[in-house]
């Protein structure tokens, strides 16, 4: 049997495979069928315990005594199906993974026999989990540790990979009174409902209250509408039109002295991370190019004067080794220069090829630190780049002493 790590992978020895997960608590599994583009083609493909069975793939009841399971026959999958996901949820309402450590196990559906156990490591808010997946790759097919987690529940799994997620319709409102009229014949019954997964459906609703408000903005944030402009903690997907942007970037960086006249020399950095949060290699003004020249820096900028970015890192998102799943953008200052000296920093993404800027955070906060996080890109299993802002100070004057603390913020 072999133990896996998230990112890694095992050919299957098996045509039908059985995933299940364990944990302390009842959990509820699924699977979702995957085409290329990385969702389903239909709900049809959404396998759950109240739609148990589709093309390949079937959902396989514990019965409470013994782990839900998903099984797959990589033979009857249908063709345009590249991927079948396993996620993983608590069947308790509104419970999280924190003190739960679930396991997934790949068993041959024959026989028995274990072909590979996974356990994500370091789960805390999440509410649901995609925790493995059994994908395609050069005619043979493959299982993959994932562990990806969601705070927003099943639903948010759903979304992402294009499963239709409607709230529950609120009743009609009773008619008003009417003089009688001639009985007429009952009206035919609703035709069925087809199954919805209560987990996903039963989500509270807020009363309402006339006049009703425009509804809140849905799902992440992308880059369809143009230009974002983020605030500390909020995340962009980078993709436009439906499609990842895996081209090339920029990060642009730049600050200006608080006082007139008054040189600020700050530095700029990127440290890559693995999956495990372990640190792989930093770029900055020492070193400046790591991953193989996929990212590279501009070179130190010792005054912080002049319009424009200070300091630049390019980063080729196309040719980012499989190992680094997160690159963390940082500003030092090695003199030790604080940043309440500083009057403004940002970080900008850049579309490396047509100068069009994509994403700003401006750093609004100021603290008597020498070093600040400033902003993570993290690359999600299904090839997609996410930004987020952070704008964390750290007392630290080198990048050096930035890498715990980023490893800590992933």
């Amino acid at each position: 049997m072999t133990a896996m790590t998230p990112g890694s992978n095992i050919p299957l020895t098996a045509s039908r495979i059985a995933v299940d997960v364990t944990a302390p608590v009842r959990l509820d599994v699924s699977g979702l069928l995957l085409t290329a583009d990385g969702k389903v083609r239909s709900d049809d493909d959404f396998i759950f315990y109240n739609q148990p069975s589709g093309p390949g793939v079937s959902h396989r009841s514990g019965g409470g005594s013994a782990p839900d399971a998903i099984v797959v026959d990589t033979d009857a999958v249908p063709a345009g199906i590249e991927k079948i996901i396993v996620t993983a949820s608590p069947d308790a309402a509104g419970q999280t993974f924190q003190g739960i450590e679930p396991t997934a196990t790949v068993r041959g559906a024959d026989d028995g026999s274990t072909l590979a156990s996974f356990t994500p490591p370091r789960l805390g808010t999440e509410t649901a989990l995609v925790i493995v997946e059994i994908y395609l790759r050069n005619g043979a097919w493959k299982v993959r540790a994932v562990g990806q987690g969601y705070a927003d529940g099943l639903a948010g799994i759903a979304t992402d990979f294009g499963v239709s997620v409607e709230e529950p319709e609120a009743a009609p409102a009773p008619a008003v009174a009417a003089p009688p009229a001639p009985q007429m014949p009952p009206a035919p019954p609703a035709p069925p409902v087809p199954p919805v997964d209560p987990r996903i459906a039963a989500a509270p609703v807020a009363a309402p209250a006339p006049p009703p408000a425009a509804p809140a903005a849905t799902g992440r944030i992308n880059l369809d509408k143009g230009r974002v402009s983020l605030q500390k903690n909020q995340t962009v997907s980078l993709v436009k039109a439906g499609k990842p942007l895996l081209s090339k970037v920029k990060m642009g960086l730049g600050w200006e002295p608080a006082f007139r006249g008054k040189d600020i020399d700050l530095d700029a950095s990127v440290m890559a991370f693995g999956p495990q949060r372990n640190h792989l290699d930093s770029c900055y003004f020492g070193k400046l190019s790591i991953l193989d020249g996929a990212v590279k820096h501009s070179g130190d900028n010792l005054t912080g004067e002049g319009a424009g970015d200070d300091e630049v890192i390019v980063v080729d998102l196309g040719k980012i080794p499989a190992e680094a799943t997160a690159l963390f953008f940082t500003v030092n200052s090695f003199t030790g220069q604080k940043f309440t000296e500083v009057a403004k920093a940002y970080c900008r993404l850049i579309d490396a090829q047509t100068d069009e800027e994509l994403v700003r955070f401006d750093l609004t906060g100021t603290e008597p630190q020498t070093g600040v996080l400033m902003a993570k890109l993290i690359r999600q299993f299904s090839g997609e780049w996410e930004m987020t802002a952070v704008g964390d100070f750290v007392k630290s004057r080198t990048v050096r002493g930035m890498v715990k603390p980023a490893a800590q913020a992933l």
